[in-house]
């Protein structure tokens, strides 16, 4: 099994690179959607907590419609964040355990909850969002795969910056043992410095892959009225995901 602490140089000494590995514009039509998701609450939603939110690039969209409150993991893809989204709230927590005393009228987690490899982990990520959702409020979870769609795939992206830099990635996505719970993604990194050095890595990252049924009697068992919906995307930029949406009732 993964260890699902295991250290990421993504998100680590590489977290400088990136905005050029996924540029924080490509995430536009998603926060759009996630958006609208996310006023689904039963409440007027103001206030967001984002779980796992990396170098905050649904958070430059999202801060527009909503007061964010940004928790991850990782302290440098929380630098990152911070230059981009200075009027946001950070905190560096797990997503497992974080509680941060306050209760939200949303909770959004993309796909950082892919890092949640155990049905363990996916219980305790729904147990913080529940705990930080006020009631009629809504909790939304964006994994890229579940079981009863996952494709074997690759991808492939990146770009310049004006300093000269450059960064291209590719990553190939497979299941080692469909009898467990989680993935494997090879990615291959090319950097280029501004003085045109040119830096090679690999990294091999373990995600998890649940089942709908999963999902839907986890976020029952945490107190939330669970739903689905297919992600609404642009022709051909990916095949549509599965987002899992937890509604807190208003009364117990």
């Amino acid at each position: 099994m993964p260890e699902p602490s295991a250290p990421y140089r993504f998100y680590g000494d590489l977290a400088s690179w990136w905005p050029l590995i996924s540029p924080p514009d490509e995430y536009a039509d998603e926060a759009a959607f996630a958006a609208s998701v996310l006023n689904s609450a039963q409440r007027p939603v103001r206030e967001v907590l984002e779980l796992g939110s990396g170098g905050g690039h649904n958070a430059v969209h999202l801060k527009q419609h909503f007061a964010l409150t940004l928790v991850d993991l990782s302290p440098e893809m929380l630098d990152v964040s911070r230059r981009l989204n200075p009027e946001c709230e950070h905190h560096q927590a797990d997503m497992r355990t974080v509680r941060l005393g306050r209760d939200f009228d949303a909770v959004f987690v993309h796909d950082a909850v892919d890092y949640m490899v155990t049905e363990d982990d996916l219980v305790q990520s729904i147990a913080t969002a529940f705990a930080h959702c006020r009631p009629g409020g809504v909790a939304v979870f964006v994994p890229d795969h579940t079981a009863e769609t996952f494709q074997e795939s690759t991808e492939h992206g990146g770009e310049d910056d004006t300093d000269g830099r450059g960064a291209r990635f590719l990553g190939w996505t497979w299941d080692p043992d469909p009898a467990d719970t989680w993935v494997r993604t090879e990615y291959v990194l090319l950097l280029r410095s501004a003085d045109g050095r040119t830096e090679c890595v690999h990294e091999t990252h373990d995600t998890g892959l649940f089942s709908r049924d999963v999902w839907f009697r986890r976020l029952t068992d945490a107190g939330f009225e669970p739903m689905a919906l297919s992600e609404q995307v642009a022709d051909g930029a990916h095949t549509p995901r599965d987002i899992f949406l937890g509604h807190r009732p208003s009364s117990p």
